[in-house]
């Protein structure tokens, strides 16, 4: 039985708008000063985790998913890892962008998962915004009002602050704006259809690809708010707050000052945001600390987490 936490080492991607934010908040080994991305839980094949320790180690997650689907409660190979949660430094401001749903990614681009993602917001300057959904209220206006570059009018711009979460639907128009560092839990898709990138050029002078005519035609009219009320426990010594609990993934914010145990009833996506301590699982103890990615496996009955620690923690859908 496998019986520890399956530790992860991130994966970077240089993006445009990426800074160096994942080395100075994280002590992460990043590659370049425009790092965007850190796919920290991965099996995704643009960039799978490597696993650090355990009987597992130097092989990649997508790989254990394929070998071991015991290990996460399954008892065939079929189907892809269901999510995918990554680290970003928007350095600068992200594209204007929608993900398609699982219907449309299969038939038309021929993938697994659409993407409905969250967003838990872990630093970012004050006045700091995203763009969340837009204004229009129908699809030919909205076609009409990208058409023309209205896009003050267009787009549906919202604050944030740190500790702020934002579910984002597929079919919802968003983007992450400049000077925000957020913590995302997505399905494991990498499919982005961008309306708008600000006019703006790589090193060699080339605009980035637009997919306007496939962004109109996934993008959900009229643009409908999300319930965000969130449910809080107290277990222990740690504060549980249920962030969401929709058909892809349930998302917990917990805050732990002394020690809890727990069951586990499915694998468990676990990524420390603050904060370092241990977790004890069969009598074997593992430090963490901020920046730490690992999985508990639904191998893993009972587990023990102790320290003072910020923890976001995602249970995969049962579909």
């Amino acid at each position: 039985m496998y019986n520890e936490p399956i530790f992860l080492k991130p994966v970077f991607q240089e993006r445009i708008w990426g800074g160096n934010n994942l080395q100075t908040l994280f002590g992460y080994d990043i590659p370049n000063n425009k790092t965007g991305e850190a796919w920290v839980i991965s099996a995704h094949s643009n960039g799978p985790s490597e696993i650090v320790n355990g009987p597992l180690q130097g092989k990649n997650l997508a790989e254990a998913w394929k070998e071991h689907p015991e290990i996460f409660g399954k008892t065939s190979t079929e189907g892809d890892f269901p999510l995918l949660v990554k680290i970003l430094d928007a350095n600068n401001d992200l594209s204007v962008q929608v993900h398609p749903d699982d219907t449309y990614a299969r038939e038309v681009e021929g993938e697994s998962y659409g993407k409905t993602e969250c967003w838990y917001v872990l630093d970012c300057e004050e006045g700091a915004e995203i763009v969340l959904g837009h204004h229009a209220q129908s699809a030919e206006e909205f076609k009409g009002m990208v058409n023309s570059g209205d896009w003050d009018k267009l787009l549906r711009r919202v604050k944030v602050q740190k500790g702020d979460f934002i579910y984002v639907p597929s079919g919802t128009i968003h983007a992450i704006g400049k000077a925000i560092v957020i913590l995302e839990i997505q399905q494991s898709s990498d499919i982005t259809y961008r309306v708008y990138d600000y006019d703006r050029t790589d090193t060699e002078g080339n605009t980035r690809e637009l997919h306007v005519d496939a962004a109109i035609e996934v993008t959900n009219y009229p643009h409908e708010e999300v319930d965000s009320r969130h449910i809080e426990k107290v277990i222990d010594d740690l504060v549980s707050t249920q962030l969401v609990d929709e058909k892809y993934f349930s998302v917990y914010h917990w805050k732990l000052d002394g020690e809890v145990s727990r069951k586990l009833e499915s694998f468990l996506l676990v990524s420390v945001i603050s904060g370092k301590g241990n977790v004890m699982v069969d009598g074997q103890t593992f430090p963490v600390q901020i920046g730490d990615h690992f999985i508990l496996p639904s191998t893993v009955e009972e587990y023990i987490i102790e320290g003072d620690l910020e923890i976001i923690a995602s249970v995969p859908g049962m579909d």
